[in-house]
């Protein structure tokens, strides 16, 4: 029953993907259908009108896995190394600058939220 549960849910991710293409494709958006499909994802969220509980699970599977998801990108990366001879070897630094101001905000984005629900629980 318990894996019945995690299909369904990773399956409200998906058709949270599929609505966001949809839309996308629909309205010749320049926001890929992805993000759109995610935004509204969190402004359900937000709204209250889906419970972080009922996709927990399935979450929580995707994120246990997520390293798995980026082993064809770095095999991409390795395939095509002759692009960072010269000028492409620029991008490096920032990549890695760029990396360390999305850990930073996330992680201060992450503790504020934290924050903000342990004060409403009290």
């Amino acid at each position: 029953m318990k894996y019945v549960k995690i299909i369904l849910q990773i399956s409200v991710l998906f058709l949270f993907y599929y609505i966001g293409e949809a839309i996308q494709s629909a309205f010749s958006l320049f926001i890929p259908g992805s993000i759109i499909g995610m935004m509204l994802f969190f402004v359900l969220l937000l709204g209250k009108i889906i419970r972080v509980e009922w996709i927990s699970d399935g979450v929580d599977l995707l994120m246990r896995d997520m390293p798995i998801f980026f082993i064809p990108v770095t095999i991409g990366v390795v395939e095509y190394l002759n692009f960072f001879v010269g000028k492409g070897s620029l991008m490096i630094p920032l990549i890695i600058f760029s990396t360390l101001i999305i850990i930073t905000v996330s992680s201060l984005i992450t503790s504020l939220l934290l924050k903000k629900e342990a004060n409403a629980h009290e």
